[in-house]
């Protein structure tokens, strides 16, 4: 059965709601659509901002042949069946515009292949990316297409939206509901129809029961995101490998970005496991580099791999306790004079001051400023 966001989705642009920055009168998106403007771009914003629906009312409003697919479970093979032999492009009469959802789940190899294509214009590609595309798009595929930028939907827009599903919701439920969502139309419109399915009548009390049986509990921006990463790095530094694999699964399961699960894992290296295995950070490392590589669903096992090294390694924090007492220094005492000895001293001007005088490469007097000398920040 066709979920409701599909059902009443806009499929022209006087019917979309949000993103007047874009799609206002006289705004570049609304321009290229009247216009028939054909070139790439991706579209950088949160979830159930827009993004697919201004993919499809774009490729509707050129008369293109439009394909769609999600960088989680799509590769090459499925690039080339919809590119189809080379030179079929001339017997076309149709424009091939592929929206690709989350393309920064793409990896650099998928990123590459998809290159001569958009290239050669075999393809219009519209990439869709809630991450920042600087940082996830290859700059030679980034270079050959614009970024428009969606911003989380307002109350009123959401308010909007909601009348559009033509369900009864009391103004408490209302509101209660937009605030949950927080500005992800999809997810608002996904709640109203389980919580419609299962109880009927929607109240606050019913919205939220609702939520407590579907997988919309792992929102990536509300409280059970910083739950489950929470949870996840206490139990790798309790050393307790079995639960950090169960909440990275849930992580994996509910579509977590595995570039910010692995992130936390260098962190994870760093503050708790620090001198104790120092290589650990290298692993760590290794398993951001997977997953940048390899993307899912194969990183996950690159990702477990990592986790159980991470949690069952010994633990020390003293470099990362010691830094943070340097740093509260630093705030009380501002920049203390360098001791003169192991000032850089190029010019003579400053060997006549004394810079660098006296100063021997493994000298045990501290190099401390003369205010801190002989703390010990290092226990």
């Amino acid at each position: 059965m066709e979920p409701l966001a599909n059902k009443i989705r806009p499929q022209i642009l006087e019917d979309f709601v949000g993103q007047e920055h874009l799609v206002g009168e006289g705004k570049p998106l609304r321009a290229a659509i009247e216009e028939g403007h054909l070139f790439s771009f991706l579209l950088w914003g949160p979830p159930g901002s827009g993004k697919t629906t201004l993919a499809r009312i774009y490729a509707n409003a050129l008369d293109a042949e439009f394909h769609e697919m999600s960088a989680v479970d799509s590769g090459k093979e499925d690039i080339k069946k919809i590119v189809g032999e080379r030179g079929a492009l001339q017997f076309s009469l149709k424009p091939k515009v592929l929206f690709i959802d989350e393309i920064h789940r793409f990896n650099k190899a998928q990123q590459d292949f998809l290159l001569p294509f958009v290239e050669r214009g075999e393809l219009t590609l519209i990439g869709a990316t809630t991450e920042n595309p600087s940082f996830e798009v290859i700059p030679a595929l980034l270079s050959r297409c614009r970024v428009f930028v969606l911003n989380e939907l307002t109350d009123k827009e959401m308010e909007a939206i909601i009348k559009r599903t033509k369900m009864k919701v009391g103004k408490e439920a209302k509101d209660w509901l937009i605030a949950m969502a927080q500005g992800d139309a999809r997810q608002a419109i996904t709640v109203l129809e389980n919580t419609q399915k299962l109880y009927g009548k929607i109240t606050v009390d019913t919205l939220k029961e609702s939520i407590q049986s579907s997988h919309l509990r792992y929102d990536k921006k509300g409280e059970e995101h910083y739950n489950t990463i929470s949870a996840f790095i206490k139990s790798m530094r309790a050393s307790q490998p079995d639960a950090a694999l169960y909440y990275l699964a849930r992580m994996v399961d509910a579509g977590e970005d595995p570039l910010f699960i692995a992130r936390r894992m260098v962190i994870f290296a760093s503050e708790d496991i620090g001198l104790a295995h120092p290589t650990a950070l290298v692993v760590a490392n290794a398993v951001f580099d997977a997953c940048q590589k390899i993307g899912y669903p194969e990183c996950a096992i690159n990702l477990s791999h990592g986790v159980v090294y991470l949690a069952k390694c010994k633990k020390d924090r003293s470099s990362y306790n010691a830094y943070f007492e340097a740093v509260d220094d630093v705030k009380k005492f501002g920049n203390l004079p360098v001791p003169l000895k192991i000032r850089n001293a190029p010019t003579k001007l400053m060997k006549d001051l004394k810079y660098g005088k006296g100063y021997k490469a493994y000298d045990e007097e501290s190099f401390l400023p003369d205010k801190l000398n002989g703390k010990k920040y290092l226990k």
